[in-house]
């Protein structure tokens, strides 16, 4: 009902969606890209920076093979703000509760290849305390992006957030106490 109104949406539904981590597990199949993409090239470079994403369903294969290394993946389920994904032993643990007790509850998870990014070294300042070590940083950028149905008004990049984090923590959310925004110095 919202979507059918003339109130302004941000985002809109299908824009939420297509953060949402299983939309990002659909398009990462093989032809998705073709359905939206026409150069080849274009398609090819994207596909460099996808990470592996696999449904729970009809993936025997994938779950054994996280079940063996677990250290290698991420069970993520479709919740945000942190604190949510199971790593490591945890995972395998899950996976395996899952097995025996079969029905549906898998499905609220999608299975990703673990990402191992750089680290730097940095400090870190939360409530008063600070950390010097190793970190992770990850940058999103934002875009503004305002349509009236089929005319598109406005669609330009418009700020990033950098969280960074230790690097022993495996989660990454800045609200759940994990990481700290950040800025970019670059050089």
């Amino acid at each position: 009902m919202l979507e059918q109104s003339s109130a302004t949406k941000c985002p809109s539904i299908s824009y939420h969606l297509a953060g949402t981590k299983k939309i990002q597990q659909e398009l990462a199949k093989p032809h998705v890209l073709e359905r939206f993409i026409d150069n080849k090239d274009d398609i090819a470079n994207l596909r460099k920076c996808f990470a592996g994403l696999w449904s729970l369903d009809n993936n025997a294969n994938v779950i054994e093979d996280a079940i063996r290394r677990p250290e290698a993946f991420v069970l993520k389920p479709q919740r945000e703000g942190g604190g949510n994904n199971i790593y490591g032993n945890d995972a395998k643990e899950k996976l395996l509760e899952m097995k025996r007790n079969g029905g549906d509850g898998h499905a609220a998870y999608i299975l990703m290849q673990r990402i191992f990014p750089p680290f730097h070294v940095s400090y870190l300042v939360r409530g008063g305390i600070y950390h010097h070590g190793e970190t992770f940083s990850e940058l999103g950028i934002f875009g503004a992006y305002l349509r009236n149905k089929d005319n598109v008004l406005l669609n330009n990049q418009s700020g990033y957030l950098m969280r960074t984090k230790i690097s022993s923590s495996d989660e990454g959310g800045v609200a759940a106490g994990f990481a700290v925004v950040d800025s970019l110095y670059l050089t």
